[in-house]
């Protein structure tokens, strides 16, 4: 059997965006309340009944949401350009060696109605 829980959690950050499609607006520094969940797959630990503590899940988006809370996201080192996908690839970096992995980043901005959604390939051996 297999399990997916999931932790959420909220952040507020200014950024700039070069688009062809309202693009002066998005050229001036603006802010979005964005939302991020991050899924974790996998059997349920018969030792502890999990397949993650959400404690250590916890921990691990506090420290991320502390790189991306109330910054301006153009400066954030590793980021690129702060769009929603860069975004998603972005936490998921910064959850590189967590045990079980990540299976999954969604990003959403709640106010307009946007979003991503970053799968994850689950661990496995190499096609070879």
């Amino acid at each position: 059997m297999q399990f997916t829980v999931h932790q959420r959690f909220f952040f507020d950050a200014a950024h700039t965006l070069q688009r062809e499609i309202e693009a002066e607006g998005s050229r001036r520094i603006h802010g979005h309340t964005y939302h991020a969940e991050v899924a974790v797959t996998g059997p349920r630990d018969p030792a502890t009944g999990m397949v993650i503590d959400l404690g250590h899940l916890r921990q691990r988006l506090a420290a991320v949401r502390e790189q991306l809370d109330h910054h301006w996201l153009d400066e954030v080192p590793g980021l690129g350009t702060p769009t929603l996908e860069n975004l998603c690839r972005f936490i998921a970096q910064a959850l590189d060696g967590m045990q079980p992995p990540a299976s999954r980043v969604r990003v959403w901005r709640e106010a307009l109605g946007d979003g991503c959604v970053l799968d994850l390939a689950p661990p496995g051996p190499v096609p070879g």
